[in-house]
């Protein structure tokens, strides 16, 4: 009888093998959805390691797309691989496969959480007893710097302390606090060359960034923009019918009805409308959020 092949996952040690590694990892063939169920049942019903490994190693690439968005932070990437990979790791370990969705789609929160707990820890920004909101900001700061062209190394105008804050609902202070925070901790660069000053030799960002689309990461964003539909269906269904063609009507068309038009509709003042909106919409996103934690995030505190 001849012994099956096992299945190694590359070692990553450092900066000096990131390039080996993510051409290491490009050689692992993706799942079709019948293989992938048939590895996780045989992982949760007989902790088989092998399965373990391969649903593992066809997830690799995803976890170093996902790393690769991390990068400005001023830390290795190879660390923000690794971390991720524990994060997909804990993924596989609790996934289940007979609630209908794909491993990239629920393994992608695990591994996202990995490398922003490696980030913030690595960072000395979060303590025990930090705020979601504190969070929220230190990871949408720089995007929204972009956004507002700011520069990158400086104090904000007032007027974008404003903007921030109130995009992201934290007090201006934090926001101030936040960017001097990142400013001092710098970021590394990605145009040193590879090998010293040697000419030719290229650099760190050519082997970073790659723009063709990987399959598992369109297929997990196929599949999360499915889960979010129907979520968002089964979510409407907790509004009553008044409030659930009001809030169609207001947020979920092309071309959004008026206040006024509404109004006349219902034969209610516009400021009425106005308020079932908005009761409406809170209680859609609580629906979301008690849905979510019930369908991806079983276990997840």
């Amino acid at each position: 009888m001849t012994k099956s092949k096992t299945t190694t996952v590359p070692a990553l040690s450092g900066e000096q093998s990131l390039n080996r590694y993510l051409a290491e990892i490009r050689k692992f063939p993706v799942l079709t959805a019948e293989q992938e169920y048939m590895l996780a049942k045989r992982y949760q019903e007989h902790e088989d390691p092998e399965a373990a490994a391969q649903l593992v190693s066809s997830h690799l690439r995803l976890v170093a797309k996902i790393a690769m968005g991390y990068r400005g932070y001023g830390l290795p990437v190879a660390d923000l691989i690794s971390e991720g990979n524990v994060g997909l790791m804990q993924g596989v370990k609790k996934f289940e496969p007979d609630r209908g969705f794909r491993l990239a789609t629920y393994a992608m929160w695990w591994i996202k959480a990995s490398i922003q707990e490696f980030i913030l820890r690595s960072w000395s920004l979060v303590k025990m007893g930090t705020t979601a909101a504190q969070k929220k900001l230190f990871f949408n700061l720089r995007r929204m710097k972009k956004q507002l062209e700011a520069y990158e190394d400086s104090d904000l105008t007032p007027e974008d302390v404003t903007k921030i804050a109130t995009d992201l609902g934290v007090p201006e202070q934090e926001v101030i606090n936040m960017n001097r925070r990142m400013m001092m901790g710098g970021d590394a660069s990605l145009n040193v060359s590879l090998r010293g000053d040697e000419e030719g030799a290229g650099e760190w960002q050519d082997w970073l960034a790659d723009d063709r689309p990987l399959q598992d990461e369109t297929v997990a964003d196929a599949e999360e923009s499915r889960l979010r539909m129907e979520m968002l269906g089964q979510a409407m269904e907790s509004l009553n019918p008044r409030e659930r063609h009001i809030l169609t009507e207001r947020r979920l068309t092309e071309k959004p009805q008026t206040l006024e038009e509404l109004s006349q509709a219902y034969d209610v003042s516009r400021e009425r409308i106005r308020q079932i909106e908005v009761r409406a919409f809170e209680k859609l996103q609580k629906a979301m959020q008690r849905i979510a934690g019930e369908r991806l995030l079983p276990g997840i505190a």
